[in-house]
């Protein structure tokens, strides 16, 4: 008898602990019912990448002197620098760069360290290819400019949630040009020269 009563409680206790957990979930699925959906209708609407977003590498040929700093910092030794040395100017003359991009973990400590400033991040991130040997871009590739999400008539642009207006959460209804909710670093450095006190003149 006191076996089947056990039984009997210990049931009641799991369906009231299955109901709790039926019940949180179904809590976060109603709060979600509430809200405008943000969904991005990709690929006619595209979000516009935040600032100092690290996509493609962009190469520049003449500002390169070859001096493979980019290979040393980089973790895996990534981009192949091939050079021969000139007897007559006794320098380095650049032949072929290229950066596999089906390996690389875009840290961007070869465009952070590169002396002429030849490397550069650019905004591209749609790098998919059916085969993995065409994401080794070659000095040619890695020259060409992506196209601005904001610069495409086929694409309408949208902000990203941390750059839209103060109390906006839809980037729909909002224009991509408008102002974002924070102050911009020189934004902030105006601020605090204008609140600085004028400094006291003396009289001789």
């Amino acid at each position: 008898m006191f076996k089947f009563l056990n039984q009997v409680s210990d049931y009641a206790k799991e369906t009231l602990q299955a109901a709790k957990y039926i019940g949180q979930g179904l809590s976060v699925t109603f709060d979600h019912m509430r809200r405008r959906p943000v969904t991005v209708q990709y690929p006619y609407e595209k979000l516009i990448p935040s600032e100092r977003f690290r996509g493609r590498i962009h190469f520049e040929f003449d500002k390169c002197i070859a001096c493979e700093v980019c290979v040393r910092v980089c973790p895996i030794n990534l981009p192949v620098v091939d050079w021969e040395f000139n007897k007559e100017s006794k320098k380095k003359k650049l032949k072929h760069y290229s950066i596999d991009f089906g390996v690389c973990i875009f840290c961007g400590n070869c465009v952070e360290y590169c002396p002429t400033n030849c490397l550069s991040m650019t905004e591209e991130y749609e790098l998919a290819a059916y085969d993995r040997h065409e994401l080794n871009y070659d000095n040619v590739a890695l020259g060409r400019l992506p196209y601005k999400v904001t610069n495409d008539p086929m694409v309408t642009p949208m902000r990203e949630l941390a750059y839209l207006p103060k109390g906006v959460i839809d980037p729909h209804t909002v224009p991509h040009t408008s102002r974002r909710a924070g102050l911009r670093p020189e934004e902030i450095l105006e601020q605090i020269e204008a609140e600085k006190p004028p400094a006291e003149t003396t009289e001789k």
